[in-house]
This record gives C-alpha cells, sequence and structure tokens, in this order.
C-alpha cells in the first residue's frame, strides 16, 4: 500500500505541474522534461512508480510470473533514489529540507542493504552446510 500512496503522491504532484503549472501545454511540457534535468529525474521516477502500480495487482504478478514481477519491482530502489534527487535539483539555492530527505531515503535503503547481505550470507552458509 505504501507504494500506491506514493504513486497516488506523484499523480497529484504531476498534475499540479501538467494543470497549474503549465496549464495542459503539452509541448511546453515536453520542452520542460528535455530541458529541465530535475524535471527528466522526476519523470523518470513517475514512470517507475506507475508501472510498479499497474502491476501490483496480484493478478498481474500472475500474468507476469513471480520472477519477472520481483525483478520489475526492483525498479523501486531507482525510483527511491529518484525522487529525493528531484526534490534536491528543485529548490534553488541551498536548502535542508530536501536533503533530509534523501538522508531519510539512504538511511532507508542501507538498511535494505545490510539485510540482503546478511540473507545472502545465510543462504550461502546453509548452501555449505548441504554440501558438506
Amino acid at each position: 500500500m505504501l507504494g500506491l500512496y506514493a504513486f497516488f503522491y506523484a499523480c497529484l504532484h504531476l498534475f499540479s505541474y501538467v494543470a497549474l503549472d503549465q496549464f495542459f501545454a503539452w509541448g511546453a511540457i515536453w520542452q520542460d522534461i528535455l530541458k529541465r534535468n530535475y524535471i527528466t529525474v522526476g519523470m523518470l521516477a513517475f514512470v517507475i512508480l506507475t508501472a510498479l502500480a499497474v502491476t501490483s495487482p496480484k493478478a498481474m504478478v500472475k500474468r507476469m510470473g513471480g520472477r519477472n514481477w520481483q525483478r520489475l519491482h526492483k525498479l523501486v530502489y531507482v525510483a527511491a533514489v529518484a525522487a529525493p534527487i528531484h526534490f534536491f535539483m528543485m529548490r534553488k539555492g541551498f536548502q535542508i529540507e530536501p536533503l533530509v530527505y534523501g538522508a531519510i531515503a539512504g538511511l532507508l535503503l542501507a538498511w535494505r542493504l545490510v539485510a540482503w547481505i546478511r540473507a545472502r550470507g545465510q543462504a550461502r552458509a546453509k548452501a555449505a552446510v548441504r554440501a558438506a
């Protein structure tokens, strides 16, 4: 559910940009995506979140196959890095708020990395015991 909430927030954020900032001027929006790096990074995160939201129902997991679904959903790590970078680049001048969000994302990703390393080490240890 957290991922779907993040996608919903990203939809609201994008809609406010498209409707309130650009007044649905699709050519200007496309030019902004190509010209402004922070919008490019934000759109990358949005496209990833869209793919993850569309494939989140259980029916899609069955349709794609568990392994392919997991492979696709690992892109959440790219979105988790892209979103704070987008926020940091969007702000003008040095501001602490984007750095706080980036630090939180970095800590959560580091925690996930440590858990992955531990699980991998435990799997190797079990494999070594079975082989012996």
